[in-house]
C-alpha cells in the first residue's frame, strides 16, 4: 500500500454523516493531527473492518462499548470475523436526543427507533416516557434520522440520535439528553490493517 499522508487519510466510520461514530472520528483526526480526513460513512461495523482488510481505507472507527448499554454486540461480531490491529481505544461522553420531523408533537409518536445500543442507554426513559410506543431497532442512529428528513419512516417516527443529526437532517430535538445516565460514555475502537 503507497505511504498516506496524514491529510489525505481516509477514516471509515460505522454510521451516517451525524453519527457518534463521525463525531468520534472527527476529535481523532484533530487530536492527532489529521488535517481534512476524508471520511467513509459505513454505517456498520461488519462494513467498516471489510473495508479496512481490503485497503479501501487506513483507519476504521466504531464502538465498542458503551458505559450504560455495555458491550455493542454488532462490533464484537464483526471483530471476530475480520484480521485488524487496534491502535487506541478511547471514549467520548454520549448524549441522546429524541428527534422528530418539523411540527411533529409528542402525541403523534407511534414508533420510536434507533440502534439497539442507543435503545439500551435510553431503556428506561422509554419505558417511562413512552410506555406504550413501539420501539424498534435499526442499523444505525443518524442514518435512521436521515431516513426520517427524507420521509423514509412515518411522519409518526421518532428517532433516537444526536443533535449533530437533528441539525443535519433539520429534524426537531422533542427531548434533549435522554440517555438514562447523566454521564454515558462510549469507548470508540480506532482499526488499522
Amino acid at each position: 500500500m503507497p505511504r498516506v499522508s496524514k491529510k489525505d487519510l481516509r477514516i471509515g466510520v460505522s454510521g451516517a454523516p451525524g453519527s457518534f461514530s463521525e463525531e468520534a472520528a472527527r476529535l481523532y483526526a484533530s487530536k492527532h493531527g489529521i488535517k481534512n480526513p476524508e471520511l467513509a460513512y459505513l454505517i456498520t461495523v461488519e462494513n467498516v473492518l471489510t473495508s479496512l482488510e481490503k485497503g479501501d481505507i487506513e483507519l476504521g472507527i466504531f464502538p465498542i462499548e458503551n458505559s450504560n448499554g455495555g458491550i455493542v454486540i454488532e462490533a464484537v461480531h464483526a471483530m471476530a470475523k475480520h484480521r485488524f490491529s487496534i491502535k487506541k481505544i478511547f471514549e467520548i461522553d454520549v448524549h441522546q436526543n429524541l428527534l422528530v420531523k418539523k411540527g411533529t408533537t409528542a402525541d403523534k409518536i407511534k414508533t420510536i427507533v434507533s440502534h439497539d445500543q442507543a435503545i439500551k442507554q435510553c431503556r428506561m426513559y422509554l419505558k417511562r416516557i413512552w410506555p406504550k410506543v413501539k420501539v424498534e431497532e435499526y442499523a444505525d442512529t443518524a442514518k435512521a434520522a436521515e431516513d426520517l428528513s427524507r420521509g423514509k419512516l412515518p411522519k409518526t417516527t421518532a428517532v433516537i440520535a444526536s443533535k449533530a443529526a437533528a441539525e443535519l437532517y433539520k429534524l426537531d430535538i422533542l427531548e434533549e439528553s435522554i440517555q438514562d445516565l447523566k454521564f454515558n460514555y462510549t469507548s470508540f475502537v480506532v482499526a488499522v490493517r
